[in-house]
């Protein structure tokens, strides 16, 4: 798939679909051919037994993945219509999703089309939607997204249709409405961290305990805490109080 051209607006930008339309892939009628991307293989089990109770035959998983090396050699073998990608993700260039994006550049479905992306997240940030709606998306939920919603936006993407949850729908389509040549400016600081330092730097300066943490993001204590540091020390800060200051100053909250 190739890459959205930044300063240019998502075509065809449509909010998640509460049911899923009777859906074919672009393969002979068949159904949609899906692959998915996360790091958390329950969540993966999940979403896979949420999709196949509620879309009957019409979505075919045809393949999963953990990190961004797995995830690019399983879309390059499968070649899938869709894939439904979290934008945090271990390897790669740091990146997550983004780089599964680029890493998969050229690649096509089985019927020769573009393999169009899905990203299904927790986090609700704007860098983390800009960034990988520049990197070739066509799409962005969050995780609190219900089963029949989700299985309805795999759908309108694999039509062509851009598809967004309700409340990041605005701030995209602000995004990718700028002039010509306009790039949103980036936080050089914001951007020294890693996409997971920078969701669970959210929710520490959100008030979040460490247990929290690791329960939301499904990580260990100690790995919360090493986060922590390395934001803390990339950022030049000295306690999460000083971290509160500094994201509530950037609108990160």
């Amino acid at each position: 798939m190739t890459g959205t051209t930044p300063g240019a607006r998502p075509p065809g930008t449509t909010p998640a679909a509460a049911t899923p339309a009777p859906a074919t892939s672009p393969a002979a009628g068949g159904p949609i051919r899906l692959v998915l991307v996360d790091d958390h293989r329950m969540f993966r089990s999940g979403v896979r037994a949420e999709l196949d109770e509620i879309s009957g035959n019409r979505l075919d998983i045809v393949g999963e993945a953990g990190s961004v090396d797995q995830a690019v050699a399983v879309i390059r073998e499968q070649r899938p219509d869709v894939v439904l990608l979290d934008v945090h993700l271990p390897g790669g260039n740091g990146r997550g999703g983004s780089d599964v994006i680029t890493g998969c550049a050229g690649v096509t479905t089985q019927a020769g089309g573009p393999v169009r992306f899905l990203a299904l997240s927790v986090s609700d940030a704007a860098e983390d939607v800009i960034a990988v709606i520049r990197a070739g998306a066509r799409g962005y939920v969050t995780k609190t997204i219900s089963g029949p919603e989700l299985g309805g936006a795999i759908v309108r993407v694999a039509d062509g249709d851009a598809v967004f949850s309700p409340r990041l729908a605005g701030f995209v389509l602000d995004a990718f409405g700028a002039a010509a040549g306009e790039i949103a400016e980036v936080d050089e600081e914001l951007d020294r961290l890693s996409a997971r330092e920078r969701e669970v730097m959210r929710l520490i300066a959100r008030g979040y305990q460490y247990k929290e943490v690791a329960k939301e993001l499904f990580i260990s204590v100690k790995t919360v805490e090493t986060h922590v540091s390395s934001v803390l020390r990339k950022l030049q800060l000295s306690s999460r109080h000083e971290l509160t200051a500094w994201a509530m100053g950037r609108r990160l909250l």
